[in-house]
């Protein structure tokens, strides 16, 4: 694969790099959550952060984030994501960074990369797809869940708790969307079990079900709590272990995908889905079987994560 070059100057990068104290959880007015969950999700975020700021500079197709612990490398593709299809959008080159970066040195971080090119077209407040076109159909809506993260993460309040939702985002989206705002609900709450429940009990009935998938998800893919917590979780989600569970299938095809599945995060998978990583691996593939069938449309993704849970019930009623 030829190079991508970055035309970003030294103070255009500048301009734009993010300072990891504006990432900050009491900067950002999050509850202090638990103390265990908050020490892993603060280096989750400031891996996310170097991700993004060395993507910048860099050439896409050879970012290589070795020198950072396997279990938060993903972490950093999701920010190199957010960062080259940022330069994309505003050189309107059609997505060529972040081709070159998903062919190439994010090969194995996929989802991972979808979601980050979702932060970016909510920064810029651009619809999704908007310039940029890559990836497996399916996979595409993820573009969504990354949306929602960054405008639950930076806009809490309105989101989490006047649960508002931007006209781009409402309709046929809004249950994508909402699994990304329940990933970002994952770090406002810390983690914390108490205050996930409370605030997913406070969103109108119809939403609870995407949000608790997002924490599902999220729980699994960051690993931040040990599966004793993990249990207080579940017993504070009857009625939406499914969601949860198909949140961390999710999450453990994002694992397993990458090579490199942590033990902490295997814990969680096994916790919340009863299976292991490689099994509840499996049923987001045989899931996606189904959904492609349905064509590459919104209704495509729900089929699959209706899939997945039916995978669960079975698997766990067996």
């Amino acid at each position: 694969m030829a190079a991508v070059g970055n035309l970003l100057t030294p103070p255009l990068r500048g301009f734009l790099e993010i300072d990891p104290k504006t990432l900050d959880v009491e900067r950002l007015g999050f509850p202090p959550g638990d103390p265990q969950a908050r020490a892993r999700l603060a280096d989750v975020v400031q891996s996310f952060a170097t991700g993004f700021n060395t993507a910048l500079g860099a050439d896409p197709a050879s970012l290589d984030f070795k020198a950072l612990p396997h279990d938060l490398r993903g972490f950093a593709f999701e920010g190199a994501a957010m960062g080259v299809a940022l330069v994309d959008l505003g050189t309107l080159s059609g997505g060529r960074r972040v081709r070159a970066l998903a062919e190439g040195a994010g090969a194995r971080y996929i989802h991972l990369i979808h979601v980050g090119v979702g932060w970016a077209y909510a920064r810029t407040h651009l619809h999704p797809w908007t310039g940029i076109r890559f990836g497996r159909p399916l996979l595409r809506w993820l573009v969504w869940d990354g949306w929602g993260f960054h405008q639950a993460f930076f806009k809490s309040r309105r989101v989490l708790v006047r649960h508002w939702v931007e006209r781009p985002a409402r309709g046929t989206m809004r249950t994508i969307r909402d699994q990304g705002v329940g990933r970002a609900l994952w770090f406002y709450a810390g983690g914390d079990p108490v205050g996930v429940a409370g605030t997913i009990g406070a969103f109108p009935a119809a939403r609870r079900s995407d949000v608790w998938a997002g924490i599902g998800l999220a729980a699994a893919y960051t690993g931040a709590l040990p599966p004793e917590r993990l249990g207080e979780l579940l017993d504070r989600a009857a009625g939406f272990e499914e969601h949860i569970a198909q949140g961390a299938a999710f999450a453990a095809k994002a694992h397993v995908v990458s090579q490199e599945v942590p033990e902490r995060s295997a814990a969680a998978i096994e916790t919340l889905t009863g299976a292991a990583p490689a099994v509840a691996a499996a049923w987001t593939d045989e899931a996606a079987v189904t959904a492609e069938r349905c064509g590459g449309g919104p209704e495509g993704y729900e089929v699959w994560r209706a899939r997945v849970r039916q995978a669960w019930r079975k698997h766990n009623e067996g």
